[in-house]
C-alpha cells in the first residue's frame, strides 16, 4: 500500500537573518605595483573590536583574484574589484580555504570572468559540495608546495604556519614578493587603517597573539620544533608585503616584526573569548535600542 502525504506549501521569511551590509566603505589599497587590498572592516560602527574581511587583486599579464570576499558585501566588493579589472580579463581565481568570507562571492565571480581558471584542491572541492557546484571543467588543484605560472609571474602556494581551515594555502607573488597569507597574521583593531604600522606596537602584538591563537587554537600544543619550521620556511622567502584576510597591510619593517611573532606562539594559552554575560550585554543593550 502506497500512501501520499500532501502538506500544504510552507513559505517562510528569511530575511532575518540576511546579514546586514557594512556601514561603511574602504576602497582598494594598492600595497604593491599591480596588487590591490580589496577592504572590508566587520563591525565598523558597532563595537569596539574590529576585523578586516580582505581579499587581493593582482593585474599583470594574467591578472588573478585571490579569494572573494563575504556575501554582506557583496555590491561594494565586485564593484571594488571590477574597477581595477575587467572581468573578461580574470585569468586565475585562488580560493585560499573554504570559509564563507572567503568564498562568498564566488559564483558570480565565476559567471561575470568566463575566460577565469578556479584555482582550488580536491578537499575543497569535497567540503563544499554541499553548497556550492563548483566547475571541475574550469579547476585546477594546486596543493601545498606546488605552484602554477601567471605569465609575467609564478605564484607559489604555501600554506601559512597558522590556519583554521583543513584546505588552506597561502599564494607567494615571485615578481612582487607580495605573500597572501590566508587568516595567518590576524589581528583585530580599533578603527580603520591602511598598515599596522598605525598601531602601537604593544597593542599589535597582544592583538596579534589573541587573534592568532584563537583562530588556530591547536598552536597551545603545538610542537614549537616542527612548528618553527614552517614561520622559517616564510622568512627564507623574501617576502616584502603581508597581505591577509583580517589585518591592515604588513609592508616593510614590519614584515619581518611579523613573522618573528609568530615564533612566539606556540604554547600560548588560549584567550578567555566572550561567553554568556557578553551575550546577555549585547542582548540588552540591542533590546534597549529598539524601545
Amino acid at each position: 500500500m502506497t500512501m501520499t502525504i500532501n502538506r500544504p506549501e510552507t513559505r517562510i521569511d528569511v530575511s532575518a537573518f540576511a546579514p546586514p551590509p557594512p556601514r561603511f566603505h574602504h576602497e582598494p589599497l594598492k600595497i604593491a605595483p599591480d596588487t590591490y587590498l580589496i577592504r572590508q572592516l566587520h563591525g565598523e560602527g558597532e563595537a569596539p573590536m574590529l576585523a578586516y574581511f580582505n581579499s587581493l587583486v593582482v593585474l599583470g599579464e594574467q591578472p588573478a583574484i585571490i579569494d572573494t570576499g563575504a556575501v554582506n558585501n557583496r555590491e561594494n566588493w565586485l564593484n571594488d574589484v571590477f574597477s581595477l579589472v575587467d572581468p573578461k580579463d580574470v585569468r586565475w581565481v585562488f580560493i585560499s580555504h573554504d570559509d564563507h568570507d572567503h568564498v562568498g562571492n564566488l559564483p558570480e565571480v565565476m559567471a561575470l570572468c568566463p575566460n577565469a581558471t578556479l584555482v582550488s584542491s580536491w578537499f575543497q572541492v569535497e567540503r563544499l559540495g554541499g553548497d556550492l557546484a563548483l566547475p571541475l571543467g574550469r579547476m585546477r588543484w594546486v596543493g601545498d608546495g606546488e605552484s602554477f605560472d601567471a605569465g609575467d609571474r609564478v605564484f607559489a602556494a604555501i600554506r601559512p604556519p597558522l590556519y583554521d581551515s583543513p584546505t588552506t594555502r597561502g599564494l607567494y607573488d615571485s615578481k612582487t614578493g607580495v605573500y597572501w597569507a590566508s587568516d595567518c597574521f590576524a589581528t583585530p583593531v580599533t578603527q580603520a587603517m591602511d598598515e599596522v604600522s598605525g598601531m602601537h606596537p604593544e597593542e599589535w602584538r597582544q592583538g596579534f597573539t589573541v587573534f592568532n591563537v584563537a583562530n588556530s587554537p591547536w598552536v597551545s600544543i603545538v610542537d614549537p620544533v616542527k612548528f618553527n619550521c614552517g614561520v622559517e620556511q616564510l622568512a627564507k622567502l623574501g617576502i616584502s608585503a603581508i597581505a591577509s584576510a583580517h589585518t591592515p597591510a604588513i609592508l616593510g619593517a614590519n614584515v619581518s616584526t611579523a613573522i618573528d611573532m609568530l615564533y612566539d606562539l606556540p604554547g600560548s594559552p588560549m584567550p578567555e573569548l566572550p561567553g554568556q554575560e557578553t551575550l546577555d550585554a549585547i542582548v540588552a543593550q540591542i533590546s534597549g535600542q529598539a524601545k
